[in-house]
């Protein structure tokens, strides 16, 4: 009777510690940067959901997009799982392999940038909203925004210490109160001064296509601001060629060529 009693009193403290690890454990998804929605507060994951939603965005292992700029057309390569990525422009090429930043000029012309600050940045733009589901983010209400007439309920985003190049940036997503489509984002920038900005920027997300069962930006406009708050459309920047797609690239992909500048 003793020895029946230990062995059941085993079961239940085995029972008891399989349900409190699976409790207390997120789970997170096999080499994803994004962990499952239940631990995203309501309101953002109603605006993934707006877009086709956290579980379509993981599926994809792909991003590609095309954008001309004044020195011409830059093609952007990005592996959604490591983030490595890959900007072909004219002039030079800018990668990541996953540890450096690497720069790779076609012809005797400096490239004038910043590799280490541009490589992602057009990338985090388009996007948009899923790159606020990466792991170290911190969601809180912000104050609505207000731009002619109609008003957009805010979500406030912030990183902790280590994110990034950057865990000091913060952003603003403003979304359709109705919809919860996003709607605007207004942003601070960090990367030089490493300190926290009060300085917003602004861009309005007006323009959606559908790629792949997921909702992402045609256009972007940037806005002039006083006082924190957009007042007039300042450029317009638009997105073509764009790709979503579960084909996982080979990491060569990303890899410096031979001749190529490691930025430190």
């Amino acid at each position: 009777m003793k020895n029946l009693f230990l062995l059941a009193l085993t079961v239940v403290l085995l029972i008891s510690c399989k349900q409190k690890t699976s409790e207390e454990t997120p789970n997170y998804k096999e080499e994803t940067l994004n962990v499952t929605t239940s631990i995203y507060p309501e309101t953002i994951t109603k605006v993934f959901d707006a877009h086709g939603g956290i579980d379509s965005w993981n599926k994809m292992n792909t991003l590609e997009f095309l954008i001309t700029k004044p020195a011409g057309e830059e093609k952007h390569t990005t592996d959604l799982k490591t983030r490595k990525s890959l900007i072909d422009m004219q002039k030079h090429t800018i990668g990541f392999n996953g540890e450096k930043v690497w720069l790779n000029n076609k012809f005797e012309d400096e490239y004038k940038g910043n590799p280490k600050f541009y490589y992602n940045l057009m990338f985090y733009f388009y996007a948009m909203p899923f790159v606020l589901a990466d792991d170290g983010i911190n969601y809180e209400e912000a104050e609505p925004l207000t731009f002619e007439g109609v008003t957009y309920p805010g979500v406030k985003i912030s990183y902790e210490a280590g994110v990034g190049e950057s865990p000091d940036d913060e952003y603003i997503l403003y979304y359709n109160a109705e919809t919860y489509q996003m709607e605007w984002l207004a942003y601070t920038v960090t990367f030089r001064s490493k300190k926290k900005s009060e300085k917003f920027s602004f861009i309005k997300y007006g323009v959606w296509e559908d790629l792949n069962g997921l909702k992402l930006p045609k256009t972007i406009s940037w806005y002039k601001v006083e006082d924190n708050k957009p007042t007039e459309l300042r450029k317009t920047l638009t997105f073509n060629k764009t790709k979503a797609e579960e084909v996982k690239l080979d990491t060569s992909v990303f890899e410096a060529p031979e001749g190529s500048k490691i930025i430190e």
